[in-house]
């Protein structure tokens, strides 16, 4: 199959409508990450999603609507706490966990009775799902357990040749997925954390929970099963061995020279611009190669993927990762972060 990378204009807007009616499969750019989008209520098309990502199919997937679409197609009921927060944050980085309709294949809900629903802000979503008029299922366009692309260059590099259509919007602002909170009981549960943080929710609704098995999703609880689209399995891991830590420089400097010490291999660094220098200060003349995050926590939360493919890039065989305190946007970084990781050496108190 030919991959075709276009700008978002008519003529693309309209070849991207033609193959989702026809159960086809189109990539597009949302503020988050770039999504495999097919139409909701196309069994073929949501098959090919599962097929082309090499996705577990009990992985639920994400609805994406637009502002003015009737939603009572996919869901039975909005509660009053899921219309403050589409009010506040739709459209942007937010899921919401409701009741769906029997017209909403199980196929997307992973055989569960709830839906994702979320309104990507991106002005190429919403330019596609507007002007189709369909809810478009959504996962990250990459192959499952990959980094999730922020570039339509990221898509290239892993569904060339399996899909008919990349709509290339830019880099992605957030660079994480979605927030993703359930409204289907009196207290709201936060099931994936992102750019859409748990004091913005509490600010907007009152009491928030934290699903317990997010932490499960990275090892730290493994008796626990999350309930959210994307949380249940493995992700974002680099080719390299990724150790995670928040042990400091002068430690990580060591370990360093222990792993050269009369070996070839290509060793790295991937955090904070801060951290980076701190441990090249720390390893004096021994020179590796460092991808840096940034500084700004946004800043760092939007280049988290392309980070990871680039130590991919450098060939780098063992990376050693910062590990960031798990507060307000740092929950989302760490959420993914944890979950690339091969290997984790932090506190306890770096781990809640």
């Amino acid at each position: 199959m030919k991959t075709e990378l276009l700008p978002v204009d008519d003529f693309s807007l309209k070849k991207a409508e033609e193959l989702l009616r026809s159960g086809q499969v189109v990539a597009f750019p949302t503020e988050t990450v770039y999504g495999l989008g097919a139409w909701a209520f196309s069994a073929e098309g949501i098959d090919r999603v599962y097929e082309a990502k090499g996705r577990p199919s009990d992985n639920p997937l994400i609805v994406h609507v637009a502002p003015g679409m009737d939603l009572s197609k996919i869901v039975t009921e909005i509660p009053e706490k899921a219309r403050i927060l589409m009010e506040r944050y739709w459209p942007g980085p937010l899921t919401i966990i409701l009741p769906k309709t029997e017209d909403v294949p199980l196929r997307v809900t992973g055989g569960l009775s709830t839906v994702a629903v979320r309104m990507p802000s991106h002005p190429a979503a919403m330019k596609l799902i507007g002007s189709t008029g369909l809810p478009i299922v959504a996962p990250s366009a990459n192959t499952s357990g990959r980094p999730s692309p922020t570039s339509a260059q990221h898509v290239l590099e892993d569904l060339r040749g399996k899909i008919p259509l990349i709509l290339d919007g830019g880099k992605c602002q957030v660079g994480l997925e979605s927030t993703i909170v359930d409204l289907t009981e009196e207290v709201p549960m936060i099931l994936r954390p992102g750019a859409i943080t748990l004091a913005m929710l509490e600010e907007a609704v009152g009491e928030v929970d934290v699903d317990p098995a997010v932490r499960a999703a990275v090892g730290i609880q493994s008796d626990l099963v999350p309930k959210a689209p994307g949380m249940k399995y493995r992700h974002y891991a680099p080719k390299g061995y990724l150790i995670l830590t928040d042990e400091g420089p002068d430690q990580i400097a060591d370990w360093i020279r222990q792993d050269l010490a009369g070996k070839e291999q290509k060793i790295g660094l991937i955090g904070s611009d801060e951290w980076i220098r701190k441990v090249e200060n720390s390893l004096g003349p021994v020179r590796i190669t460092a991808v840096s995050l940034g500084s700004a926590m946004d800043e760092i939360a939007r280049k988290l993927f392309d980070g990871l493919r680039k130590t991919d890039e450098e060939g780098l065989e063992k990376i050693y990762g910062e590990a960031f305190q798990r507060k307000d946007l740092g929950e989302a970084i760490m959420n993914r972060f944890l979950k690339a990781a091969s290997e984790r050496r932090i506190s306890e108190q770096t781990k809640q």
